[in-house]
């Protein structure tokens, strides 16, 4: 944990309560510890629990290199019954007996859905259409046509829950942008009749998991440099480090980065995180630059 005059600055990785929504986690944790400057890497539902990963201090100026991150989800689909938001939170619009599908049915229909797929995102999501987001429309009883995304499912895995015969257990690993509640209604679908998600759990964000996080009344914050531990990295001596301080534009090979894409972490010889810095113009130039 890193602490100036100015307050703390670090990365919290948080244990999501269900009934919380992402922005009032933030709240609670400046109130917890102090600072106005905290921030999300991106939203996870309100009924959903799990990984939340917050910027604090310095640290929310690196936000936007986590946003893209794959996210690990575990979660049940309920077949049978499907609802206005595609989850338990909404009302049930539809009911299908759906008795007879079998395992292998199941198996096989998760099949088409995983790889690099598009979705239509839900009306309850945060996508902004025509600069007002898709879910105070969804408030209103609005319901606008939305385009297909594409997004990436690596995984998704289904086993049946011992007792509830209508029940899927689900683990998925995808890109950034999925919406595990579309999952489960596709795949009910693709069976011929309907289904609905309940009991979704973020297990990982990027490299960020479950053993990582902490109950909101107690985090921990975490050094800056964790925020982009997943891009590769530089260790500045002390001499172009006082360049990269200074935001200087770097040939890439006094940056030491020679034809990769970047960005890249610069860090000092102590491992303190010094910048991100981005491919520009045959060079490198400063993306964010963490003030001493």
């Amino acid at each position: 944990m890193a602490k100036n005059d100015e307050g703390p600055h670090g990365v919290a990785v948080i244990d999501k309560p269900a009934g919380w929504t992402s922005h009032d986690v933030v709240a609670r944790i400046r109130g917890v510890l102090g600072t106005r400057k905290v921030g999300h890497s991106g939203t996870l539902d309100p009924d959903a629990t799990g990984v939340l990963v917050l910027g604090v201090g310095k640290a929310t100026r690196l936000l936007r290199f986590l946003t893209d991150l794959p996210k690990s989800y575990v979660g049940e689909i309920v077949l049978g019954v499907e609802t206005s938001t595609l989850d338990a939170a909404g009302e049930v619009t539809a009911t299908h007996d759906m008795s007879s599908i079998t395992y292998s049915q199941v198996r096989s229909a998760t099949g088409p859905l995983t790889g690099p797929i598009e979705q239509i995102p839900p009306m309850v999501s945060a996508v902004k259409v025509g600069g007002r987001r898709l879910h105070e429309l969804a408030r209103e009883g609005i319901e606008i046509e939305r385009r297909p995304r594409p997004v990436t499912v690596y995984r998704y895995d289904i086993e049946p829950v011992p007792g509830e015969p209508r029940v899927w257990r689900c683990e998925v690993d995808c890109s950034s942008g999925t919406y595990v509640r579309t999952l489960a209604a596709d795949l009910g679908a693709a069976l011929g009749g309907g289904a609905h998600l309940r009991s979704l759990r973020r297990t990982a964000v990027g490299g960020f998991t479950l053993d990582d996080a902490d109950p909101i009344e107690a985090p921990t914050l975490r050094p800056i440099a964790e925020a982009v531990g997943h891009l590769p990295s530089v260790v500045a001596h002390a001499e172009l480090a006082a360049a990269v301080g200074h935001g200087k534009v770097l040939d890439r090979d006094r940056l030491g980065v020679g034809e990769a894409p970047g960005p890249w972490a610069v860090l000092d010889e102590a491992g303190e995180l010094l910048a991100v810095y981005e491919a520009y113009k045959g060079s490198t130039k400063p993306a964010v630059v963490i003030p001493r």
